[in-house]
């Protein structure tokens, strides 16, 4: 490490892709913890709710469909719910007002909740909904919720992708008002969510906070309920009844909640920040070969992440550290 940056490189954490939210966090006791799982009540952020209460976490379930929510988090233990869309900053900023006012400290929050390759959809004043959805909406709730962040020298951590391959921030045209592709969109979406923790981390890391992104592996969740059923089985992800085909290298939700539970809670992350990790573990940079594995540069570029932190701020009106 130097210049106080983690380097983007393997720690050998000792754990890997079949590793599940319950292996790393064996050993780890969470009670008094408070966390805020966006999206936790479906899928991978059910999992991760899940292994966090086990472990002896409160955790707060900001939902979209708060009824939904609360029905599937019936019998989980430690869990509340509240009322959230990412996609409609007054819901952002009455949430964190809300939780504000409870004048409680968070020590993790684990910004997962996200969709993925819709079709072309206009939210707030005419943003993209992928870009305002997965980035906006979180960069103005982790910067609204900053005065409960910074206090318990929290970790934030942003549920990115391997889809972050599939596009830089596209500067010139953020909100895609021409030539919509909506895997391009995803992948700017994932990309900045990695560029938001890169630049969180160096402003927060003075002040004990810390910040992650990471890929949680390929999973079949709910988040591919935007793509059509003739999609799914071009790809072979499942057969013309609806069932998901066993791929080589998808993971089970609980294998695929195991990288932001590790990087929410792990020891072995201690002093580190700003990085992007995968199967539990700092990722490599990506070779430049075409494979999908590692972190892109244009991802972890600290100046790309300082302008879209700029862009961020001037989009939602919300910045803790201006």
């Amino acid at each position: 490490m130097s210049n106080g940056y983690t380097a983007q490189h393997k720690i050998g954490s000792g754990f890997g892709a079949s590793s599940t939210a319950d292996d790393v966090l064996r050993g780890i006791d969470l009670t008094g913890k408070l966390a805020i799982v966006t999206g936790g009540y479906s899928g991978l952020g059910l999992e991760t709710t899940r292994a966090l209460t086990r472990a002896g976490a409160r955790v707060v379930v900001p939902a979209r469909r708060p009824d939904t929510a609360r029905e599937a988090l019936h019998g989980v233990e430690g869990v509340e719910v509240d009322t959230l869309d990412l996609g409609d900053l007054d819901s952002v900023r009455a949430f964190a007002d809300r939780f504000l006012a409870t004048d409680r400290t968070v020590d993790l929050v684990i910004d997962n909740a996200g969709i993925m390759a819709c079709p072309e959809t206009r939210v707030g004043p005419g943003w993209e909904a992928q870009f305002a959805t997965n980035h906006l909406g979180h960069f103005a709730l982790v910067n609204r919720l900053w005065p409960a962040i910074e206090p318990g020298g929290a970790r934030v951590v942003s549920v990115s992708s391997r889809g972050h391959h599939f596009s830089g921030v596209r500067w010139d045209d953020v909100h895609w008002s021409r030539d919509y592709d909506k895997w391009q969109a995803y992948g700017q979406a994932k990309t900045a969510n990695v560029l938001f923790a890169v630049h969180l981390d160096r402003l927060a890391r003075d002040r004990g906070v810390r910040a992650f992104a990471l890929h949680p592996g390929g999973i079949l969740t709910p988040l591919q309920r935007h793509l059509p059923r003739e999609e799914m089985v071009a790809n072979g992800w499942i057969d013309e009844d609806g069932t998901p085909i066993p791929q080589p290298g998808f993971k089970t939700p609980e294998q695929g909640a195991a990288t932001q539970v590790w990087a929410a809670t792990s020891p072995q992350l201690d002093g580190m920040g700003g990085v992007y990790l995968e199967d539990c573990d700092i990722a490599e940079p990506a070779p430049d070969d075409g494979t999908r594995a590692g972190v892109k540069s244009w991802a972890t570029d600290r100046e790309q992440a300082a302008r879209l932190w700029a862009l961020s701020a001037e989009l939602t009106g919300v910045d803790a550290f201006a």
